[in-house]
């Protein structure tokens, strides 16, 4: 019976990562709809929309599915729904500050998936202003390190408005004004360097060191929010040292 135990945790470890990458695509092709109807179908024309389907493509959503939300999103096929960003702010375990970025065609829906979230998970509501002001909007892009060095895409980036270049283990993470952000990405993709993602984030001002505990239930927070189809991103401002994330992951 062992080994038909583990094949029935493997069955269900699989079915919730085929859950979680559901999700990420119907959010990702989302990105392209609204990418696409803000800014226009021309791929090369609208940085926004050039970077939502590179996002896409890095996670293997089917071309079919971006083509289709293109069309969606230029009103050539049928079927796109009225999207509006919303923002809710809040505390999660820890004094940990949470910014919740929706991006949904029902206000009401999303507010109660944050709230149910937030308050089932040690979290709590704030007022619009109380959390954000500790929180600056920034370029961040993501690169695969491979064989490239710091000084390597320093020398890449740092004409273009690159304000810093973080070294996070497997990657690089370079940080910019967020109106430079496509200038960034413009020099990158001119030096011949691959990034993964580009996009405009919040980025924390001040951070809350966690042990393994603190780290275990802002996750569980962050796993739960993301797991509502209208919430896009999820900014906090915490640090989990390597040690920490290495019991966690244990």
């Amino acid at each position: 019976m062992s080994g038909h135990s583990k094949w029935a945790t493997t069955k269900h470890k699989k079915a919730v990562i085929d859950a979680k990458r559901g999700k990420l695509f119907a959010k990702l092709i989302k990105n392209i709809e609204v990418a696409a109807r803000t800014g226009g179908a021309d791929i090369d024309g609208n940085p926004t929309l050039f970077d939502a389907v590179q996002k896409a493509k890095k996670q293997s959503v089917p071309n079919k599915n971006i083509d289709s939300a293109l069309k969606r999103g230029a009103g050539l096929e049928a079927g796109g729904a009225d999207y509006e960003t919303i923002m809710y702010e809040g505390y999660g375990p820890n004094g940990v500050a949470v910014l919740i970025e929706c991006l949904t065609d029902n206000r009401n829906r999303a507010a109660s998936d944050v709230r149910v979230a937030m308050t089932r998970n040690g979290g709590n509501m704030a007022d619009p202003g109380s959390v954000s002001y500790l929180f600056n909007r920034k370029g961040v892009i993501i690169l695969p390190k491979a064989e490239l060095t710091e000084d390597d895409v320093l020398g890449a980036v740092l004409d273009a408005g690159a304000e810093e270049v973080n070294d996070n283990g497997d990657t690089f993470e370079i940080i910019s004004e967020a109106t430079d952000l496509v200038a960034v990405r413009t020099a990158l993709q001119e030096a011949g360097i691959d990034y993964d993602s580009a996009d405009s984030s919040f980025v924390p001002t001040m951070q809350v060191e966690l042990d393994e505990e603190g780290a275990r239930k802002i996750f569980k927070l962050i796993d739960a929010l993301e797991d509502s189809d209208d919430v896009q991103n999820v900014f906090a401002n915490f640090d989990v040292s390597d040690e920490v994330m290495e019991k966690v992951d244990a």
